[in-house]
């Protein structure tokens, strides 16, 4: 029997800068953002609350359309799975590695997921790659309410 295995990644986050659409050679849309999650804990020796950010690179395939609406400080949920990829480093020539998320589905959160486009195209026939508008977000999984001065940037 062959063993499986999983590879799924869920984020919810800000991006940190306005998403880049660039196209390969064979015309395909090749959008990226970072995004940015935070962690907050407790410290046990001093009791003080401590946060910590950790930063995503997102790859999303084929949405060239969606660049527009991913805006720095744009609450997302991002859902998909982790890349490493290696590649020469053209000053070094040294190998260097770099991991991603790559998208395959993307929720556009918070206020400006009104402005969302409409999507044409059934989930069935696009199963991971379009983009829905929220009409509630997902339930956090803490329950310290996040605001706009929690965020990094």
């Amino acid at each position: 029997m062959a063993s499986r295995s999983v590879n799924k990644v869920i984020l919810i986050g800000h991006l940190g800068k306005d998403a880049e659409t660039r196209f390969t050679a064979g015309g395909a849309a090749r959008t990226t953002f970072p995004l940015a999650t935070n962690y907050r804990y407790k410290d046990p020796q001093t009791g003080e609350w401590k946060e910590e950010t950790e930063w995503h690179n997102i790859v999303l395939w084929r949405q060239e359309n969606l660049a527009n609406y991913l805006t720095r400080g744009q609450q997302v949920y991002v859902e998909g799975r982790i890349q490493t990829r290696a590649y020469e480093d053209r000053e070094t020539g040294q190998k260097r590695y770099m991991t991603e998320i790559v998208a395959q589905n993307v929720l556009l959160l918070g206020t400006r997921a009104t402005e969302a486009p409409a999507i044409e195209e059934s989930a069935a026939q696009v199963p991971a790659r379009g983009v829905q508008k929220a009409t509630t977000p997902p339930e956090e999984p803490f329950s310290e309410e996040i605001t706009d001065d929690d965020v990094p940037f």
